[in-house]
């Protein structure tokens, strides 16, 4: 059976939660964005996905600043400051009476058009901005026993075709590399950087420990992800060597062990790459130390309030 590094246990709360769009909330089975939409007719928008933990968005500031930074990237006057997005998130969540274990979609279009069009200039009013919050609580099956990954033939694209730096809703590409993940029979998909380095995974970054240290892609033809970024910092402050440059599959073969990260499944380990089996197989002994240390570091920022 499939498995994905975004697979939940089933929450029947879910089927009742009401959806934030453009400051106003509809039940689940009514929130509706129109056909004439940017994100709908072009892939002209950016998200994040945000954790609701303890009561506090975990890194909300880092998720901010990717948020703007995306939005100034693409020329998008989002239509409300930090403080305008963080109520907006906090009036989401209470209405939903959450507080823990939720996983939140924020998405920002350049909002509708008055005809089908890439041109900004057939846009009409503002931009619709979507807070979509589940109570999510990731597989521990998933975390476990970890997922397979093949490499598929679709390619990141560089800098200045479309820079993976953004968060954006044009996504088109992962989507066919995971279909051609799982037509393969795995979980999900690698993908490399135009050069044949491995670049990232369809939804999530990629990593590799060989010889006591972590091996992760450059960062210029993937998702700076928030999650990645804190492994990082914390596998630093650990005394664990983190190498950011380029590697193959060949170095990913011989790895000890793989593990992806994502902003909803921490840490998931890696057993299988294209056939081949990664380590012994199992989740690997710096992967949980890892793991351990990235939950840690979540707790204190939450006591901190950062």
């Amino acid at each position: 059976m499939s498995r994905s590094t975004h697979q939940a246990l089933a929450n029947e709360r879910n089927a009742t939660v009401e959806i934030y769009i453009n400051g106003e909330f509809f039940p689940r089975d009514e929130a509706r964005i129109s056909v004439f939409d940017s994100g709908f007719l072009v892939g002209d928008g950016i998200w994040e996905g945000i954790r609701l933990h303890h009561g506090v968005f975990a890194h909300l500031d880092r998720h901010l600043d990717r948020l703007f930074a995306s939005a100034a990237a693409i020329d998008l006057d989002i239509g409300l400051d930090r403080a305008g997005i963080t109520a907006a998130l906090r009036e989401t969540v209470d209405r939903n009476g959450m507080d823990d274990m939720v996983h939140i979609r924020l998405m920002v279009t350049r909002g509708d058009k008055k005809t089908p069009s890439q041109h900004p200039s057939n846009n009409v009013g503002g931009p619709n901005i979507v807070i979509i919050a589940e109570h999510k609580a990731a597989d521990p099956e998933v975390r476990d026993r970890g997922i397979s990954l093949f490499t598929a033939t679709v390619r990141r694209p560089p800098p200045d075709t479309l820079d993976q730096k953004l968060n954006c809703h044009s996504k088109l590409h992962e989507v066919i590399a995971l279909i051609q993940a799982t037509k393969a029979g795995a979980d999900e998909a690698l993908m490399l950087d135009p050069t044949g380095a491995v670049a990232t995974c369809n939804a999530t970054n990629f990593f590799i420990v060989r010889k006591g240290g972590l091996w992760t892609a450059t960062g210029q033809y993937n998702l700076n992800g928030i999650t990645s970024a804190l492994v990082c910092e914390v596998a630093e402050a650990a005394g664990i060597p983190v190498h950011k440059a380029p590697f193959s599959l060949t170095d990913v073969y011989a790895a000890d062990e793989a593990f992806v990260t994502g902003t909803f499944g921490g840490l998931t380990p890696v057993h299988t790459i294209d056939g081949r089996t990664i380590g012994d197989g199992s989740q690997g002994p710096m992967t949980i130390r890892l793991r351990e240390l990235y939950e840690a570091e979540i707790e204190r920022s939450i006591s901190d309030g950062s």
